[in-house]
C-alpha cells in the first residue's frame, strides 16, 4: 500500500534528525516584513532577505493589515528567489520548509503559510510550523553560537512583552507578561501623540539620547510584587500630560517627554528580568524582539546585569526585528523533537507561548 504524503514526510523528517547538515528554507510574513532565509543546522545563516513595508505604513501612522497582506503577496516570490540565490543553493538542496504559523496578522500569516505549504508539496520536503514569539528568542542562537538553555529571555516587541524561562530549545515557561499594551505598542502610541509618527520606538529612542528625563508620569507600579507589567497607565499618563500642556498653550519639551517615558517604560521591565534570573538561579539573560534594539534598554540592562553577576546577551540589530533567519533557527530545533506540520495546517493569529 502506497504511503500517504504525511507518512512520507514523517519518514523524511526522522531521517534528517541524523543528517550531519540540514538546510531549512524559512518564510516569515507575520506583520509588515516579508522575509525568506536559508539556515543550516539552526545556527549558520546562508541568506536572510527582508523586504520591509515601513515606508508604506508610515503614511497611515501604523500597520494596515489589508495593505500588509497585499504587499506580502507581491514580495514573496522575488524574495524567495533572492534568498536562494544569496545562499547559493537550489530548492533541490533544501531539506525542509519552515514558516511562521503565528502569532501575527491573519491575512499576512496566510501568505507565508500558503506559500510554504505549496513549496512543501511541490518539492516533497517536510513542512515545519514555527511560533513567531519563540522565533525571536532563537535569534540569539544565531548571534551567540555557544548559547544553550537554560536561560531567561526578555521578549520586547510591538505585539509581545514577556519574561520567559527557556529550559530547553523547545521548553518555555512564562514568568511574567504585560497585562495590556506591549512595550513596542506603547512606544508607537506615545510617538503618535507627540507628533513623531510611526514607527515610534526608533524615533523616541533617537530623541531621548543624551536626555535625563525629569517627568514622573507614573509614581507606582501596580504589579511591583510580580513579574507582570502594565503600559496602559504609563501611556495614558503621557497622553494626559500632552493634552494638558496643549490646552494651556504651553510648549512641549519633546526630548524630555521621550526620555522620561522611555526610561520609565524600560526600567520597570529590566529590573523584573534581572529579578527573574536571580529567582531562577540563572546567570544568563537574553533579549529578543524589535525593542531589543533600543539603546537605553541595552545600556540599562547591561549595567544591571553586571551589578548582579548576570551575563546579558543581545541579537544584532538586523535580527531584532521580524526576519526569517530566526524562524529557520527555531525550525531546526522543532525538527529534532516534533512531527512535521500537515498540509491542512492553518495560520494562527493568536498562538500561546507555552
Amino acid at each position: 500500500m502506497e504511503k500517504s504524503f504525511d507518512e512520507q514526510m514523517l519518514e523524511k523528517l526522522n531521517a534528517l534528525r541524523t543528517q550531519k547538515s540540514v538546510k531549512i528554507l524559512a518564510i516569515e510574513s507575520s506583520c509588515d516584513e516579508t522575509s525568506v532565509a536559508v539556515v543550516e543546522n539552526g545556527r549558520n545563516v546562508l541568506s536572510n532577505v527582508v523586504s520591509s513595508q515601513i515606508e508604506i505604513h508610515t503614511r497611515f501612522g501604523g500597520v494596515v493589515p489589508e495593505i500588509a497582506s497585499r504587499n506580502h503577496i507581491l514580495a514573496i516570490n522575488p524574495i524567495l528567489e533572492e534568498a536562494l540565490k544569496e545562499a547559493n543553493c537550489t530548492l533541490d538542496e533544501i531539506d525542509a520548509i519552515a514558516v511562521t504559523q503565528g502569532a501575527g496578522l491573519v491575512g499576512a500569516l496566510l501568505v507565508g503559510v500558503t506559500s510554504a505549504k505549496a513549496l512543501s508539496y511541490a518539492t516533497n520536503k517536510p513542512l515545519i510550523a514555527v511560533n513567531h514569539i519563540k522565533g525571536h528568542i532563537a535569534a540569539n542562537f544565531i548571534a551567540h553560537k555557544d548559547l544553550k538553555p537554560p536561560f531567561i529571555c526578555l521578549i520586547t516587541s510591538g505585539g509581545h512583552t514577556a519574561i520567559v524561562k527557556v529550559s530547553d530549545y523547545n521548553k518555555f515557561q512564562m514568568i511574567g507578561t504585560t497585562q495590556d499594551d506591549a512595550i513596542g505598542e506603547a512606544f508607537d502610541k506615545v510617538a503618535r501623540i507627540i507628533g513623531l509618527g510611526y514607527p515610534g520606538g526608533p524615533k523616541i529612542d533617537k530623541m531621548a539620547q543624551g536626555e535625563v528625563g525629569t517627568i514622573q508620569f507614573v509614581k507606582h507600579d501596580a504589579f511591583e510584587n510580580s513579574f507582570d507589567v502594565s503600559y496602559s497607565g504609563l501611556k495614558t499618563a503621557v497622553i494626559n500630560y500632552v493634552h494638558q500642556k496643549m490646552q494651556n498653550n504651553e510648549e512641549l519639551d519633546i526630548k524630555n517627554i521621550c526620555a522620561s517615558f522611555e526610561h520609565q517604560a524600560i526600567e520597570m521591565l529590566t529590573k523584573k528580568a534581572i529579578r527573574a534570573c536571580i529567582q531562577e538561579n540563572l546567570k544568563t539573560l537574553v533579549l529578543a524582539g524589535g525593542v531589543a534594539a533600543n539603546s537605553y534598554l541595552r545600556e540599562n540592562i547591561t549595567k544591571l546585569g553586571k551589578e548582579n553577576g548576570i551575563e546579558v546577551l543581545f541579537p544584532p540589530l538586523e535580527l531584532c526585528g521580524d526576519n526569517a533567519a530566526m524562524i529557520g533557527s527555531l525550525a531546526y530545533y522543532n525538527l529534532l523533537s516534533e512531527e512535521p506540520a500537515k498540509l491542512n495546517m492553518s495560520a494562527k493569529p493568536n498562538i500561546p507561548l507555552e
